[in-house]
């Protein structure tokens, strides 16, 4: 029996991946994609469909184990898998945010977008919740 899907809020996360995406640019070029990604962000800023977005940096540790006493240098993956950074954004649905998504300038230069609908509540307590007979905890919403 599969559990309920908790609903997705409004929000919905954007995730950029592929940090080596401006290799083999020049530097006019690379200048030229940053503005129109810095033209982006402001537009859906403006617009109230960005709450906030970051770069990540390509370095710093991973937590694990048993009361996360394994702390390693990380994360280590592809360059096309790195995530370098993130939007946050306020939209109505899935498609709005894919729209937005498909916007990117990094795109047409290998980037990847990853569009991810933030839920109200964690998937793995709502499941183990039902599976116990009880109410799942959900988050508030920031």
């Amino acid at each position: 029996m599969n559990a309920p899907q908790p609903a997705a809020s409004n929000g919905y996360l954007l995730l950029f991946r592929g940090t080596a995406w401006h290799e083999g640019l020049s530097a006019e070029e690379i200048q030229q994609v940053m503005t129109r990604w810095y033209s982006w962000f402001d537009k859906l800023t403006k617009e109230g469909k960005l709450k906030t977005g970051q770069p990540l940096a390509n370095e710093g540790k991973v937590v694990a184990g048993k009361g996360g006493h394994t702390v390693t240098d990380g994360p280590f993956a592809e360059s096309k898998e790195s995530v370098g950074g993130y939007f946050l954004l306020n939209v109505d649905n899935i498609d709005e945010a894919v729209k937005i998504a498909q916007m990117c300038p990094a795109l047409a230069h290998g980037l990847r977008v990853e569009v991810r609908p933030i839920v109200g509540s964690c998937p793995i307590e709502s499941a183990a919740a039902i599976a116990a007979g009880r109410e799942a905890l959900v988050f508030a919403q920031a």
